[in-house]
């Protein structure tokens, strides 16, 4: 899939990153990107094969029943999640052989296309913190901005022509220190979880060169469904 998919992304976007060497080439660790465009994951996933990394996506389980693409991503060893049942832990047991295996797995912490109308990261739900948490292994935020140039937030069309430059920044593995070894109570999960949106969204301020709104976008608070394309 990779032969397909990184030169493919090559020819309609060229990248610039920032903190390359926090992204290990050995070991497991979990990858932490923002969200806010349908063509994210291909253009996350073709940065982190060329670091010299498989990447392995917790995906909704949707796509798995799309005949070729869901061929595609079983045979690869990405990971079918669903919303509508299995429990907040389902994502952390889908992955588990994955992370024993010492590979990448990349969880997208809002779960969906954000809904804030800045493209800024809106607020994040557990997966990412859970995985960390129960596997004792890392999470590194990831940034990145320019992809709304390829294909706009809920858009079905790509830019192919001109060639656009999306950047990415790196950060060093989250903190999560405080809450090791701690029962993993609602506050403790959702300490990890905040601890880590702070973390993607820093990044993000650096590859903007602007501050982040002091209160992250809540979709309940805006009536805005969890999942699924809105008009805003």
């Amino acid at each position: 899939m990779a032969g397909v998919v990184v030169p493919l992304i090559g020819t309609i976007a060229k990248f610039k990153v920032r903190g390359r060497e926090n992204l290990p080439l050995e070991g497991a660790y979990v990858i932490a990107p923002n969200h806010y465009s349908e063509i994210d994951p291909l253009v996350v996933g073709s940065m982190i094969w060329r670091r010299g990394r498989a990447p392995h996506f917790l995906a909704k389980e949707s796509l798995f029943k799309v005949p070729v693409v869901g061929w595609f991503l079983s045979k690869s060893g990405q990971v079918p999640v669903s919303r509508s049942h299995g429990g907040r832990g389902a994502p952390v047991a889908q992955a588990q052989h994955i992370v024993d295996n010492g590979n990448v797995v990349v969880v997208y912490p809002e779960g969906t296309l954000t809904r804030d109308p800045d493209l800024w990261p809106m607020r994040g739900k557990t997966g990412a913190a859970r995985l960390a948490l129960d596997y004792g292994i890392p999470v590194i935020p990831v940034a990145h901005w320019g992809t709304q140039a390829i294909m706009g937030r809920y858009s079905k069309k790509i830019s192919l022509f001109p060639r656009k430059t999306v950047t990415f920044s790196i950060g060093e593995p989250v903190d999560l220190s405080e809450f090791l070894g701690k029962p993993r109570t609602a506050s403790v999960i959702s300490g990890a979880t905040e601890a880590i949106m702070d973390a993607i969204t820093h990044e993000l301020e650096i590859l903007r060169d602007e501050k982040a709104p002091e209160k992250r976008w809540d979709p309940a608070a805006h009536s805005q469904t969890e999942t699924g394309r809105f008009e805003g």
